[in-house]
């Protein structure tokens, strides 16, 4: 990564966090079929993953926070990991895949983990902790088999509780689909996770430095339990936050991801657009070259002092 040439060092990490890809299996002819009848969700994944790739950068972790599939079919989570997984691995970022409601369990830990198994019931729960370099990626499973909002069962605060007894070198990160935040959109909190003040009394306190959530399907931010809270927009549609008052609108645009920068004391979370744009202004590498050579002082003169004649 690009030291810092300001007042902050680089990042610890950085974190691609994904959400919503809503794909579908291929048609009996092996077709891809289009979300909707118009949204091509291979096509935004696609963009996704060449924008991160363009990066230049290694990734500490791709988090996919739900959804995955629309219609939890074992051929769109085939084709997903397929297309997911090799840039991962490119890219020397652990990949982590989070339950939403549109997913089913039992394909999900099949097609995605790899995991099915008689000690590990197809019902359960699929919560899951991975490392990153002393940073702490805890997944928690907020969906309800056969329903579309979030709960969080008891069994489940405790094992959450057990996980955050012992802090992480580097604090923890919870991925979770439902985020624990209002929503504007007025159909939406029918769907909203349940059980929210009790996730708060487990996890106030703790070492939990951020909160990655999905479902609503354009970017938001706020805090829970004193714990700042980051939804991922959506790759396939999004949701008109401007939409006339009591109107729930999904549109074919604004698909985006978040890139997540986790320094020592602060995380940045930052919307990437997919959508293709006319490149206005292009500063190369080797200009940043250039400005490496100079001192602070002189990087100011010769980067931020306005031409003469501008106020």
């Amino acid at each position: 990564m690009t030291g810092s040439l300001g007042q902050y060092p680089p990042a610890d990490y950085v974190i691609a966090h994904l959400s919503d890809t809503h794909f579908l299996g291929a048609d009996p002819e092996g077709r891809v079929r289009a979300l909707y009848g118009t949204v091509d969700t291979d096509a935004t994944v696609a963009r996704a993953l060449q924008r991160l790739r363009s990066l230049g950068v290694r990734l500490d972790a791709m988090v996919f926070t739900g959804d995955i599939a629309d219609l939890a079919e074992e051929d769109a989570y085939r084709r997903v990991r397929g297309l997911v997984e090799p840039v991962a691995e490119e890219l020397g970022a652990t990949l982590v895949w989070v339950m939403g409601n549109h997913d089913e369990r039992a394909r999900f830990r099949r097609e995605l983990l790899d995991s099915a198994s008689e000690s590990a019931p197809d019902t359960d729960p699929i919560d899951r902790v991975d490392m990153v370099r002393g940073l702490r990626i805890i997944t928690i499973d907020s969906t309800v088999p056969g329903y579309h909002h979030g709960e969080i069962t008891r069994a489940q605060l405790e094992w959450l509780a057990e996980v955050l007894s012992t802090p992480a070198p580097h604090g923890s990160l919870l991925a979770l689909h439902h985020p624990p935040i209002p929503t504007p959109l007025a159909a939406m909190t029918i769907l909203e996770l349940q059980q929210q003040q009790e996730l708060a009394a487990v996890i106030d306190g703790s070492d939990i430095r951020a909160i990655l959530g999905g479902h609503l399907h354009y970017a938001s931010t706020s805090l829970f339990a004193g714990i700042p809270v980051s939804v991922a927009p959506a790759t396939c549609y999004t949701m008109d936050v401007a939409a006339p008052d009591r109107n729930l609108m999904g549109v074919d645009g604004g698909q985006s991801f978040s890139l997540v920068h986790v320094y020592a004391d602060r995380i940045v979370h930052s919307v990437v657009p997919l959508a293709p744009a006319p490149v206005v202004a292009h500063f190369d590498a080797d200009f940043l070259s250039r400005m490496e050579q100079l001192s602070a002082a002189e990087r100011l003169e010769a980067f931020g002092r306005k031409p003469d004649g501008v106020a």
